[in-house]
């Protein structure tokens, strides 16, 4: 028998409670695989235990608390001491993970998260070990599996946005409060992670421009369907004119593209680079078991004594001004001269057309308008000035168009 690991837990709710037992119930694999046997040397409890006795017992600290505080403190207290940290902890990491890191780089011990970002799904342990050597170009993909459940549903049965909310805080994929899910900040925190690691720079959160689904109409995707488009939440990191640009945005996808089949509360991410062109990962996104099972992948690691690079460079400039399509929709009273108009206004701020659908008569006439990619400043003043016509009924309603298609 080698000797065992002991693990401090910290936090025993949905995903602590999936981890103490999979710990359990995998030892014997954990230890056929990685050479140590893992055991949990002592839990702590909102009102139950005491930290630095499970400190002092433990080789390694599992932090499953959420929140940045008293989980910061804790993984401070813990890394200082010399114990290995994992983590699932997103907004913990999105906001102090470089002093977390460096903290670990001090301390000569890893500090893992590969649960934070997309669930059971390794995109996190890929960047920096399989492609540790690679100079990615893009990450980008579905990580938020309650608004993908959520978009999936309304485009499945035509409901409305709130009736599927509520079926899917029934179901457990959206929380009591699903204000960070379904206004795209948790996948914000998810793609700050992500770009730090894929580009090596610090981001903060507050260089992540997002916007969420709540405004979503059935009828958008209803229409979008016509169009051979399904929508979905999105993030996107990529680099653009040397710098990088971090968004979290709904979006529609044509048919050919890898993400469009990804349904219900399924995570899917990309990475692409010159030297591996595109590379897909996809799997179940949320849920205590799949969230424990990534944290003890990351446990399996540390025993097995591969170290992740939390290398960070030069602080690079956050661009904002990218080229996109949009999906346009516009409630329009129907008179001779409106579409003229319109284009009017497009064609002077350059800005393309690629299909119109119309529909209804008079003053339920509806005007639904895919563009061409181009600058979303061009767009955007178009937009600001078509919402001044008189024969608009209603605000427009935008939402960007991802073009690329994959063979």
């Amino acid at each position: 028998m080698t000797d065992a690991v002991r693990i401090g837990l910290l936090g025993r709710g949905t995903v602590g409670g999936a981890f103490h037992e999979l710990v359990a119930e995998r030892a014997g694999a954990v230890e056929a695989a990685a050479g140590r046997r893992p055991e949990i040397a002592g839990v702590l409890r909102r009102a139950d235990g005491d930290f630095d006795q499970i400190l002092e017992r433990s080789e390694i600290v599992v932090e499953l608390i959420g929140g940045t505080e008293p989980a910061r403190d804790y993984v401070l207290r813990a890394l200082r001491a010399g114990r290995h940290v994992v983590t699932a902890n997103k907004q913990l990491i999105a906001q102090f993970g470089d002093e977390l890191f460096d903290v670990a780089r001090e301390a000569g011990v890893q500090l893992r998260f590969e649960a934070a970002v997309a669930g059971a799904v390794p995109v996190i342990r890929v960047i920096q070990e399989s492609l540790a050597a690679t100079e990615i170009t893009k990450v980008f993909g579905i990580v938020n599996g309650t608004t993908n459940f959520i978009l999936s549903e309304m485009a499945s049965t035509g409901a409305e946005y709130a009736d599927v909310l509520r079926r899917a805080q029934e179901l457990g994929y959206a929380e009591a409060d699903p204000s960070d899910d379904v206004e795209g900040a948790d996948a914000a925190a998810k793609m700050a992670i992500l770009a730090r690691l894929a580009f090596g720079t610090p981001v903060a959160l507050a260089d992540v421009a997002y916007q969420g689904i709540t405004e979503i109409q059935p009828e958008d995707i209803a229409y979008a369907k016509e169009l051979g488009l399904s929508l979905k939440l999105l993030g996107v990191a990529e680099r653009r004119d040397g710098g990088i640009s971090v968004r979290v945005f709904p979006c529609f996808l044509y048919s050919g593209h890898p993400l469009a089949p990804v349904e219900g509360p399924f995570n899917a991410v990309m990475v692409e680079a010159p030297a591996i062109t595109e590379v897909t990962m996809s799997g179940p996104g949320a849920g205590g078991i799949e969230t424990a099972s990534a944290v003890l992948g990351d446990v399996v690691s540390i025993i097995s004594g591969k170290a992740p690079v939390h290398a960070t460079h030069e602080r690079l400039e956050i661009v904002r001004d990218i080229p996109s399509a949009f999906y346009l929709h516009l409630e329009v009273a129907d008179r001779p001269g409106v579409l003229a108009q319109i284009a009017d206004v497009l064609g002077r701020n350059e800005v393309s057309v690629r299909s119109v659908v119309q529909r209804g008569l008079g003053n339920d006439a509806r005007l639904v308008m895919v563009m061409h990619e181009g600058p979303e400043s061009r767009f955007f003043a178009a937009l600001e000035e078509i919402a001044t016509l008189d024969f608009l009924r209603a605000e427009p309603r935008a939402i960007r168009v991802i073009e690329e298609e994959f063979a």
